[in-house]
């Protein structure tokens, strides 16, 4: 077992508070994050988590929220891409 500094734990708990799961399970996540990002591991994760409705909907939120970086229409961008 780790021993871990009250701020470390806190924010464990935090991270597993907002994904909706376990502290263990939520520093395991993060871990392998971490360790995948690092070039550490081979074991790419093959199991996929399913979303609920309300994460959906979070995700949508956050994508909307986000800045218009080309103002073109879709249909535009198209056109100067085929023109291309």
């Amino acid at each position: 077992m780790l021993v871990l500094p009250p701020e470390t734990e806190r924010l464990a708990k935090r991270l597993a508070a907002a994904q909706g799961v376990a502290v263990d399970e939520a520093v395991k996540r993060a871990i392998e994050t971490s360790a995948r990002a690092a070039g550490v591991t081979a074991e790419p994760r093959r199991q996929r988590r399913r979303l609920s409705a309300d994460q959906m909907l979070a995700v949508g939120s956050e994508i909307a929220a986000m800045p218009v970086l080309d103002p073109r229409s879709p249909r535009e961008i198209m056109d100067d891409l085929n023109a291309v």
